[in-house]
């Protein structure tokens, strides 16, 4: 049963450093920060209190200080700069292994429609439906959930911390970065279908209208899905991409599996057709397009609808409850109906022997607002959940796991299941915000030699948001850094840490210029998420 702990109707007007979003960004402090030179000084609190009772509300409070009068703070020096990153650093950040992915899956199959296109290559033009197809199932396997776990748990069980610290990496970055292939082969596919009926048009004569039309139909639903999901349509119009990419897409498959089959059993030298289906059955492109209805009907089976209770600490923030604990690096989707308008965030979760878990959903939305004005009892869900880039911290012997406002709803798992980690969480008044539920969570789990807990409001500002992670990173023999925030804190961070020389992996934004008022902060991954 939803529970309900706000007395007004709505949702009050709230700030961008009450979302969490800007926080890590607001104006420095005047004064100067302390200085942390290992990691037994990161704590926010002073060293003396180590041993304090972790149940105390000065967890999300900073130590205590004599305040200077106004007329005391020195000046703001003038004039000082940003610290230059490199170009280097910035193409190395640019060109990650996401466009890699793109760029050798995407330039491949270009070499290949060329040589197709000129008469060099007969197989592909013989088989072009098996080159679509090939392509298009490949994409839809690269973002289906049960490929995906299994991926990370083959990573995770066989090559946790004994191997190299290079391949380590390498893994991580491979399955963070999967949607480089994703979006090469549904692209590429795009172009081969393009050519297959371009080349039936060209022998028409012999070909029968059906397949024509089919034809035609197959390539405009393909290509309407695959253009829906281009950065700019799913980032400033995402209702728009998400039906067009799921229903359209569906369309699709149901234009494909007629065009193939009026395709494959069609004889166009006698110009007639074979009803019979072993010819159709002994054809590459019935297999293809058979896996891919397959993998798009598997998340549509583990839909279920699910009593949720939704604590509401603050007007800004939802903290959703759901029955049966989880592994940690974990995201769920969730729609307030069973097919429309789902969307991710992370899981908190004590472990799979928990009764609960918990998804911090910040009001950024008609969605996120709706579960703050007017709490459901039940919530529609995945119940198969699909892992992030934090599921791979089994890998590492130690890290870092640093967030920003809502961030801490996909990084805090990682440091409740596992003692390795270390754990800095920068916001803006986050125990009024996120309430006792999160932070009875930190204080049961979290001992106070791997936390820093930094509230921006309380303090003044943000901290040396490097400085802090150096320190935290080589006081603590930490082997890498992961980072949930923002686009603008996601980048200054992963700048630091590639001009440092420090492995980290940030959420992924596949967008130029956007507005830190727009950006969501709920996922740790790659935001080109599947909506088959």
């Amino acid at each position: 049963m939803a529970s309900r702990l706000l007395l007004d109707g709505n949702a009050p007007a709230y700030n961008d450093a009450e979302k969490g979003l800007i926080d890590v960004h607001a104006p420095r402090p005047t004064t100067a920060l302390p200085a942390f030179t290992t990691v037994s000084q990161v704590p926010s609190y002073p060293l003396d209190e180590k041993k304090a009772d972790l149940t105390s509300p000065a967890l999300f409070s900073p130590p205590e200080k004599k305040r200077e009068p106004p007329a005391a703070v020195a000046p703001k020096p003038a004039g000082k700069k940003k610290q230059k990153v490199s170009k280097w650093t910035l193409w190395r950040l640019w060109f990650n292994t996401y466009r890699k992915f793109f760029t050798f899956v995407f330039t491949l199959n270009a070499i290949g429609i060329g040589l197709a296109a000129s008469g060099h290559w007969p197989y592909a033009v013989q088989f072009s439906g098996a080159m679509v197809l090939g392509n298009l199932l490949f994409a839809i396997l690269m973002r289906n959930e049960v490929f995906g776990r299994i991926l990370y748990w083959f990573v995770n069980t066989f090559f946790a911390k004994w191997t190299p610290l290079w391949w380590r990496l390498g893994c991580t970055s491979v399955l963070q970065h999967l949607g480089g292939i994703h979006s090469g082969c549904a692209l590429s596919g795009v172009l081969w279908l393009v050519l297959k009926v371009v080349d039936t048009f060209r022998h028409r004569d012999v070909s029968h209208d059906a397949i024509l039309a089919t034809g035609v139909a197959t390539n405009l639903a393909v290509a309407v899905s695959a253009l829906s999901a281009f950065p700019w349509v799913r980032n400033t119009h995402h209702n728009v991409f998400e039906r067009h990419h799921r229903f359209v897409g569906w369309v699709g498959i149901v234009c494909t599996w007629i065009f193939v089959i009026l395709g494959d059993s069609y004889d166009p030298t006698t110009r007639t057709w074979d009803p019979s289906g072993i010819h159709i059955a002994h054809q590459q492109d019935f297999w293809f397009i058979s896996g891919m209805t397959v993998l798009v009907l598997i998340p549509w089976f583990c839909v279920r609808e699910v009593p949720v209770d939704i604590e509401l600490p603050s007007p800004k923030v939802a903290i959703v409850r759901f029955k049966r604990g989880m592994q940690q690096g974990l995201l769920g989707r969730i729609s307030r109906s069973c097919i429309m308008e789902y969307h991710a965030f992370g899981i908190i979760s004590e472990g799979t022997h928990s009764k609960y878990h918990y998804m911090i959903c910040g009001v950024q939305g008609d969605f996120t607002r709706s579960l703050v004005n007017d709490p459901p009892a039940t919530l529609w869900t995945r119940e198969l959940k699909f892992a992030g880039v934090s599921n791979t911290s089994t890998l590492y012997k130690r890290g870092v796991r640093i967030c920003t406002g809502t961030g801490i709803g996909a990084a805090l798992s990682t440091c409740l299941q596992s003692p390795h980690w270390f754990l800095i969480w920068i916001g803006s008044d986050q125990e009024k915000t996120f309430g006792p539920t999160i932070s009875g969570l930190i204080h049961r789990h979290i001992g106070p030699e791997r936390l820093l807990l930094w509230d921006s409001k309380l303090r003044g500002g943000r901290p040396d948001t490097m400085k802090v992670l150096k320190e935290a990173y080589y006081g603590w023999e930490a082997e890498v850094v992961f980072i949930t925030s923002n686009y603008i804190g996601n980048s200054e961070i992963m700048q630091g840490c590639k001009e440092e020389g420090i492995p980290a992996f940030g959420t992924l934004w596949d967008f130029v210029s956007p507005s830190p008022r727009t950006i969501p902060m709920t996922l740790s991954a790659n935001l080109c998420l599947p909506r088959v």
